[in-house]
């Protein structure tokens, strides 16, 4: 009986056994590979969606930026029309078109 059992001990060495196996080895290699796939696709996923929010917040920026500078671009014809700083010349400045005897040809 001490014979059967030894045996039977002896057939329980399953971990040494186990552990040493190349089959295992590789299924674990391949388990690992496969987890670090995964982390690294869901940090990816995480990465990609943090960059298309910026995106849009850089989208939103440019089309308010653009909206602004078309206003700035009709304030400016606005605010320099001929007919603006002609006004200004006169009412500010008492600027006046000269009479015809009045004004002198210089010849070089």
């Amino acid at each position: 009986m001490a014979q059967g059992r030894s045996a039977a001990t002896s057939s329980f060495g399953w971990p040494l056994r186990l552990a040493a196996s190349p089959q295992l080895l590789l299924v674990a290699l391949l388990l690992t590979a496969c987890l670090g796939s995964a982390l690294a696709v869901i940090t990816t996923s995480h990465l990609t969606r943090d960059q298309y929010a910026r995106l849009q917040q850089l989208e939103r920026e440019q089309q308010q930026l653009q909206t602004e500078w078309g206003q700035l671009l009709l304030e400016e014809s606005a605010w320099s029309s001929p007919a603006r700083i002609e006004r200004l010349a006169r009412e500010r400045l008492e600027m006046r078109l000269p009479e015809i005897d009045e004004v002198e040809v210089i010849r070089p």
